[in-house]
This record gives C-alpha cells, sequence and structure tokens, in this order.
C-alpha cells in the first residue's frame, strides 16, 4: 500500500463507510484481486453528487423565505431526494453540508403569509387586476389598492411585489410584509409589449424607482476606509471604479433616481461623499449636478399601453363589483 500511502487496514475501514453510504459492489477477479465499483450516484437517484450536495445546502438560502411557495417546493424535493439515498448517505451529506451557513439576520418572517403570496403568484402569472390592503411605512392606516402584479423581488431578506399601481398611474413596489390582504379580481391587465421587468428593476439601485426617464450620471468619492470594501462588490450593473493614487477611490452610477443610493452613501458616514466638479462635495445631495445620458421609455409606455386603453374599462368593472 506503500502507492497510497495507507495501510490496508485504513483502505478497508474507508471502503466499510463508503458501502454504508453508497451502493458499492464488491468482486473477487480470478487472480484474487478485489474489486469494488459504486453505482454512479446519477443513476441511482438522478442526481450526480455534486448536485445533490448543492440540492441539500440549498435549503439554508430558502430559509428566509420559509412559509412561502418557493420554501415549500425546495423542502418537498429535498424529502424525495432523502427518501431515495436512504439514511445513511443522508447524515453523510448533512456532515458536508455542515461547513456551510447563511445568515438571516434582518430577514423577514413570511411563515404566515404563504397563502397570500401564492395568491399574488397566480395574479402575476395569469395578470390578473388585484385589490391589495396595503399599509405602507409613512401611513398611518391601510389603504386599498387596485394593482396590477408585474413580478416579485427578493431583496435584503425581504420580498416585494412590483406592480402597476392604479391609484398612483406608474409602476411601483410593494413591500409583502406591508401587505393585509389580497383579493384577485376577474379582470385581466395587458402588459405592453417593450416592457421588461428585469431591464426596469437594474436601472434600479435595489428595488425602488420613480417614474423619471432620464439616467444621472452619479459620482462618489469614497475615502480609503471605505475604498477596498466597495471595490470587492457589484453594486450595479452600470458600475465603474476608478481607485486614485492616495487609496481612494471614485465610484460612477447610471441611475434613473437617488433615492436608494443616497442611503448607501449615508451609510459609509463621513467615508462618501458625492463629487462636483471634479471635487468631492459630502454636503451635495446625491445625484445633483448629475448629467443626462439617455432616455427610457418603458414607464410612460406602460402608462399609455395599460392606462389609456385597459384602465377606464377595468375601473368600471370593478366599481360594479362593489
Amino acid at each position: 500500500m506503500s502507492e497510497a500511502e495507507v495501510s490496508d487496514k485504513t483502505i478497508r475501514r474507508d471502503l466499510k463507510v463508503l458501502q454504508n453510504v453508497f451502493d458499492i459492489k464488491e468482486r473477487t477477479g480470478d487472480s484474487g484481486v478485489k474489486r469494488w465499483r459504486m453505482k454512479p450516484l446519477a443513476d441511482q437517484v438522478g442526481f450526480n453528487y455534486t448536485e445533490l450536495l448543492a440540492i441539500h445546502m440549498s435549503q439554508q438560502f430558502m430559509e428566509p423565505l420559509a412559509g412561502t411557495p418557493f420554501w415549500e417546493g425546495n423542502r418537498s424535493v429535498l424529502r424525495k431526494v432523502k427518501g431515495a439515498i436512504g439514511d445513511n448517505a443522508v447524515r453523510y451529506i448533512e456532515k458536508l453540508s455542515a461547513g456551510l451557513h447563511a445568515t438571516t439576520v434582518g430577514a423577514s418572517d413570511y411563515t404566515q403569509r404563504g397563502e397570500m403570496i401564492d395568491q399574488l403568484m397566480v395574479a402575476i402569472e395569469d395578470r390578473k387586476v388585484t385589490l391589495i390592503v396595503y399599509q405602507s411605512m409613512q401611513a398611518t392606516e391601510a389603504v386599498e389598492q387596485e394593482v396590477y402584479p408585474l413580478g416579485m423581488v427578493h431583496h435584503r431578506g425581504s420580498l416585494y411585489l412590483i406592480a402597476w399601481s392604479s391609484r398612483r398611474e406608474e409602476v411601483r413596489y410593494f413591500k409583502l410584509d406591508r401587505v393585509e390582504s389580497v383579493d384577485i379580481q376577474n379582470l385581466q391587465y395587458q402588459v405592453p409589449p417593450n416592457f421588461d421587468l428585469q431591464e426596469w428593476l437594474s436601472k434600479s439601485f435595489g428595488v425602488w424607482r420613480s417614474g423619471s426617464e432620464d439616467l444621472q450620471t452619479i459620482r462618489i468619492h469614497f475615502a480609503r476606509p471605505a475604498a477596498r470594501y466597495v471595490q470587492e462588490s457589484t453594486w450595479h450593473e452600470s458600475q465603474q471604479l476608478f481607485p486614485q493614487e492616495d487609496g481612494t477611490v471614485i465610484a460612477e452610477f447610471e441611475l434613473p433616481d437617488t433615492q436608494e443610493i443616497k442611503r448607501w452613501i449615508m451609510s459609509f458616514g463621513p467615508n462618501a461623499g458625492t463629487e462636483r466638479a471634479g471635487r468631492r462635495d459630502s454636503r451635495r445631495p446625491c445625484g445633483h449636478g448629475g448629467s443626462v445620458r439617455r432616455k427610457d421609455n418603458t414607464v410612460t409606455e406602460f402608462q399609455r399601453n395599460t392606462t389609456e386603453q385597459h384602465r377606464g374599462e377595468l375601473m368600471n368593472s370593478v366599481k360594479q363589483n362593489f
């Protein structure tokens, strides 16, 4: 056993452990040489080893969505996989998975909102006009609103509904924690052919976005204590970073509005400030002085197609239902 640099005893012990976990067959040849062959895991359960480990580890990342249809689906897959591979293999996979942990600091609790989330998914899929009772952060009481659900976004531990708001006449986001009830109407809405939710979200610095059509160039100067942290991540697809000789860094973004990025800048305290005329100006509100680069007609097109062509008819139908 010099080639393996381990003893016969060690090899036999390891083989015994593997045979208790996986489907390994022992075969003795004519010359008395023993060989062991493991049936490919993909043939046993439909997944290879790496895929099986990934599926098991994914449950940690799904925990913030506990109670939602997404979480239930993940749990269902795991139950089927565990039933197929047996208890010993499950314990082995769990032992390996213990080396990876996902934090849930600040994550929302959706354990009691699974049915409501499922209703919203139906409304998104079927493109149904929906009435929601929603209390915004600033409101003192909940208000019923008519919305056209377009999709959901998981952002910083919380789920947000992205929908056209008849009340505001623009695409808005609604944090699901603040939705008190959902009532799907028997009315369909039409999404303009040029509207793409992913592209619409790509222009925001998170989930919030106003109806602005113009992109502003926003330049932020980060001091040395924050420079490395900023350079370690991609904060937005338009991001450009310009390291400076003094160890600071200038970040440049193209955004239609500045509400979310303002909060991000403020989180760095004195280590970040917006730039004006090539100089750092931490007192000037972010986005002032930004140059207009190009137009984005997505929101106005949605308003024209959906509001003018359909909203009158839909509103009349909704009123009749009351």
